[in-house]
C-alpha cells in the first residue's frame, strides 16, 4: 500500500478540515453517536472475535482488559463525545489583539496542528477518543492501533469514517493503517504528517523518536507514586493506595510504588495489607519485609511498570527523601501524596518534577475524561507544547495574522515611524 500517497491526501484534506466551521464538525460527532449507538451489537461481536484470538493467543491478562470494548466502554465513550460537543470551540480563538502602529494590527488566533499520526495500544475505545478529539479540534488523523484489536478497530473505524463524511468532512479526514509496516512507512511521512503522538513501550516509544524527523509526543513509561506522609489520614490513605494501584491495574495511572514515612510504617502497612487481602503482591524493602512478610524489591523494581497487580514499596525517612526518590525513579507522569499537612503537600507538589502531582488522591485521575476534557489523546510527560492528559486544548496550535494599510520594515528601521503598542480588548 503506498502509505505516502494516502497521507499527502490526508494533509490535502487537512487544510479543508481546519476551516470548517463548528456546526458541521459537531454535527459529525453527533452522527457518530448515533452510528456507534445503532451499531453496537456489531461491534460487541467483532471485539468479542478479537476477545476469543486473545486469549487463545494467551496474551496476558492486562491487554485482555484494554482489549475490552463492552457496554460500559461504549457509553463511556458516547458521554465523551456529548461533553466534547458541548465544549467551547477550540479553534478561530482571539488569544491576542495588539496595535502595532497606527493602522497596524496584529491577532493570534488558534488552529489546528494539522495531521495527526497515533499509534496507540489495545484499546479500541481508544480510536474512538482519538478520532473524535481530532474532529473537534479540526485535525485529521490518521491511526494505527494494535493487530489484537483489528476486528473492533476496523468496524469502529468504519462506523466513525461514514457518518463523518456524510456530515461533510473532507473524504480524507481520516486514516485507518492495519498492517505494522505501515507504521515505518508512516514514520517517513514527515512532508505531510504533522504529529506523531505513540501510545505504548518505553522501546516503542523509543523507537518512533529515533526513526522519524516528525515531531513526538507522549510518555515512555506510567511509574506512578503514592507517599503516605507522617501527617496522613490513615482512613484515607488505605482506600487511595488500593484504587490507585487496582482500579485499572492495566493503566498508565495505576501506582507501581508506594512510598511510606517511616514513623507511620508499622501502623499503616499491616493496615494495608489486610485491607488489600490477597489482590496485591507487595515487593518492599527489608522494613517492609519484616512488617508485612512479603517479597524483596531492589532498584529494579523501582523503575519497573508493572501494569499488573504487583506493588513495590520503600520506607522513607520524611517527604524530602520521597521527592527525591520519585524524581529519580518516576517517570514525571503521575504521584500523589497522602497528607493533611498543607505545608508538606505544597513542597511536595512544588518539587516534584510530574506532569500531575496529587494531594489526597488516586493517581487513576488522571484522565483526559476525569479533567473534563471529553477525552484524551494520551498522556504527555514532557514540557513542551502539552503536558499531562492531551485533550483539545493539546491539538491546537495558533498563528499570527498582521493586518497593515501599506507599511514597510523601511520606515521603522530607518527612524520615518515608530511602533506604539497598545494591546485591544
Amino acid at each position: 500500500m503506498d502509505y505516502k500517497t494516502l497521507a499527502a491526501n490526508v494533509k490535502a484534506d487537512s487544510f479543508k478540515m481546519a476551516a470548517l466551521p463548528r456546526q458541521i464538525r459537531d454535527s459529525a460527532l453527533n452522527a457518530i453517536i448515533d452510528d456507534l449507538t445503532a451499531n453496537k451489537e456489531a461491534i460487541f461481536a467483532a471485539n468479542a472475535k478479537d476477545l476469543e484470538k486473545a486469549a487463545a493467543d494467551a496474551l496476558p491478562a492486562p491487554i485482555q482488559n484494554r482489549l475490552k470494548f463492552d457496554e460500559h466502554k461504549l457509553n463511556d465513550c458516547i458521554s465523551g463525545i456529548k461533553d466534547l460537543i458541548a465544549m467551547e470551540d477550540p479553534l478561530f480563538q482571539e488569544l491576542l489583539k495588539r496595535q502595532l502602529d497606527e493602522g497596524l494590527t496584529l491577532i493570534k488566533t488558534t488552529c489546528p496542528i494539522g495531521v495527526i499520526g497515533v499509534i496507540f495500544e489495545s484499546r479500541p475505545d481508544a480510536l474512538v477518543q482519538i478520532s473524535s478529539l481530532c474532529i473537534k479540534s479540526g485535525n485529521c488523523a490518521i491511526l494505527k492501533g494494535g493487530s489484537e484489536a483489528g476486528n473492533t478497530n476496523r468496524i469502529l473505524f468504519d462506523i466513525i469514517y461514514k457518518a463523518g463524511t456524510t456530515a461533510g468532512l473532507p473524504q480524507s479526514f481520516a486514516l485507518l493503517i492495519e498492517d505494522r509496516a505501515g507504521i515505518d512507512e508512516l514514520l517517513k511521512c514527515h512532508e505531510s504528517v504533522d504529529l506523531i503522538i505513540p501510545r505504548g513501550s518505553n522501546q516503542f516509544v523509543s523507537y518512533i523518536m529515533a526513526n522519524s524527523k516528525i515531531p513526538v509526543m507522549g510518555h515512555a513509561d506510567g511509574v506512578c507514586h503514592v507517599y503516605v506522609d507522617k501527617d496522613a489520614d490513615l482512613e484515607k490513605a488505605v482506600p487511595i493506595v488500593i484504587d490507585s494501584k487496582t482500579q485499572y491495574v492495566a493503566a498508565c495511572n495505576a501506582a507501581e510504588t508506594l512510598l511510606v514515612n517511616r514513623s507511620i510504617a508499622s501502623q499503616f502497612l499491616p493496615r494495608l495489607a489486610e485491607a488489600s487481602g490477597a489482590s496485591i503482591e507487595y515487593r518492599g524493602d527489608e522494613t517492609v519485609c519484616s512488617l508485612i512478610g512479603c517479597k524483596a524489591a531492589d532498584d529494579q523494581d523501582f523503575e519497573t511498570e508493572y501494569l499488573d497487580y504487583i506493588l513495590s514499596i520503600k520506607v522513607v525517612d520524611n517527604a524530602d527523601e520521597a521527592i527525591d526518590h520519585i524524581n529519580r525513579y518516576g517517570s514525571h507522569h503521575t504521584d500523589c501524596i497522602v497528607t493533611e499537612n498543607s505545608d508538606t503537600a505544597a513542597r511536595f507538589m512544588a518539587n516534584v518534577d510530574s506532569a500531575g502531582v496529587y494531594q489526597n488522591c488516586s493517581t487513576r485521575f488522571a484522565d483526559g475524561f476525569r479533567y473534563g476534557f471529553g477525552a484524551e489523546v494520551g498522556i504527555s510527560t514532557g514540557k513542551l507544547h502539552a503536558r499531562g492528559p492531551v485533550g483539545l486544548d493539546g491539538l491546537v496550535t495558533y498563528k499570527y495574522k498582521l493586518f497593515g494599510s501599506g507599511q514597510i520594515v523601511s520606515d521603522y528601521a530607518g527612524g520615518v515611524r515608530s511602533f506604539h503598542f497598545k494591546d485591544l480588548k
